[in-house]
């Protein structure tokens, strides 16, 4: 019996842990010319004794069958070092961990990959290496129709540039692209400007979905360095997302302004068949965000009109991916069954060591179709998949 056991489940949000030459092996030979090292970036700390470890059991789990057994019985364990989880880098034995998870989808995002891009400062070589990137993790999910590979666009190279880039990703084999919550340069225009209807072009003909992830965020800060400086020993909760308690209650901030953007320009108005995904942003949120959306219409509505309820807005064009352990049950209570979908956050230790548990224990009033929903027909709908 599998981990999801007889449910139907599409998860929206799980990632790779590369190694260093994840990019490398993509990249033509001027293109890593481009690439910054894998430890260059900050953001994540990099081990290359983990590293070394992680090709160590894969190489021992390929050889004998019974290591395999052992990961394989620790495949939640997300106490384990990101790298030497089933999965992690392989992609056959990522849809062997398909398999033993039993999910029926699974979107894939880069993680220190992904930071190696963002990190790129020179446009030119930044362009170079989301290419790179978006060109490895099509690679990875080619072989397995089940994995759906996510890439990386950053907005913020204009829109001519992006288009480009949305166009390249999509033909190398990427599902669809996370693109930056925040243009970084104050003067620049807003992703939300109709000079950016061209991108937003792009993922309505391929009907698919853009996604907004944490840390993804075009720079954006949320929180003051200053309120480190409170005479308190360092608090580290761990994870690649939110590293402090502060940090992790304004989680969601970029996503809710970025999405609040989106609706009151315009941007779905004018592109009717947009959707977008927030990735772990949490979802404690939406229940006050769709209250705000409505309440900033009613009280500024001399501003000019507006066709339909920001909140309705939100509901038709959004999906949000909780962690799990959020209050997922009084979340729905609040703000309807259609906006939330299951996500592992596999092999982060964010996902926990039972998502699926920790979901339902907060979901005891919800019913079995409420249940399908969020596991599988919210997102199955958008996907366009047939019964």
């Amino acid at each position: 019996m599998s981990y999801a056991e007889s449910r139907r489940i599409i998860d929206v949000d799980s990632h790779l842990i590369e190694l260093d030459d994840f990019l490398l092996n993509a990249a033509s030979p001027e293109e890593r010319t481009h690439i910054p090292s894998m430890s260059e970036q900050r953001e994540l700390p990099v081990s290359d004794q983990a590293m070394a470890r992680a090709r160590q059991h894969f190489a021992r789990r390929r050889e004998d069958p019974e290591v395999m057994v052992r990961f394989e019985a620790a495949l939640l364990d997300n106490r384990r070092s990101g790298w030497s989880r089933l999965g992690a880098f392989d992609p056959e034995e990522r849809s062997h961990t398909l398999d033993l998870l039993g999910f029926e989808k699974q979107l894939i995002l880069p993680t220190f990959a992904f930071h190696q891009v963002a990190q790129v400062r020179h446009p030119k070589a930044k362009a170079v290496c989301a290419r790179v990137l978006n060109r490895a993790m099509g690679i990875f999910c080619s072989t397995d129709p089940r994995l759906y590979a996510i890439g990386y666009v950053p907005l913020a190279l204009g829109p001519e540039k992006a288009t480009a880039l949305v166009d390249e990703a999509f033909s190398d084999g990427c599902y669809t692209v996370m693109i930056d919550t925040n243009q970084p340069e104050p003067s620049a225009h807003s992703f939300t400007h109709p000079v950016y209807d061209q991108v937003w072009d792009r993922f309505t003909q391929h009907q698919r979905p853009f996604v907004i992830h944490v840390a993804v965020n075009g720079e954006y800060q949320a929180i003051s360095p200053s309120f480190q400086n409170n005479g308190r020993p360092p608090l580290k909760i761990g994870g690649d997302a939110a590293t402090t308690p502060l940090g992790f209650v304004a989680i969601k901030n970029s996503a809710e302004l970025f999405l609040s953007a989106m609706i009151f320009d315009g941007v779905f108005e004018r592109h009717p068949r947009l959707r977008g995904i927030s990735m772990e942003h949490g979802a404690f949120w939406l229940p006050s965000w769709l209250k705000a959306l409505d309440f900033t219409a009613q009280s500024l509505r001399h501003l000019g009109s507006i066709n339909q309820a920001p909140s309705e807005v939100a509901r038709k064009h959004i999906r949000v991916s909780p962690f799990a352990g959020e209050p997922v049950g009084w979340i729905i209570e609040n703000v309807g069954p259609e906006m939330l979908v299951f996500a592992s956050d596999y092999p982060h230790p964010e996902g926990t060591s039972d998502p699926i548990r920790k979901f339902e224990a907060t979901m005891t009033e919800c019913d079995e179709t409420t249940l399908k929903a969020f596991y599988y027909n919210n997102m199955a709908e958008w996907m366009g998949l047939q019964e």
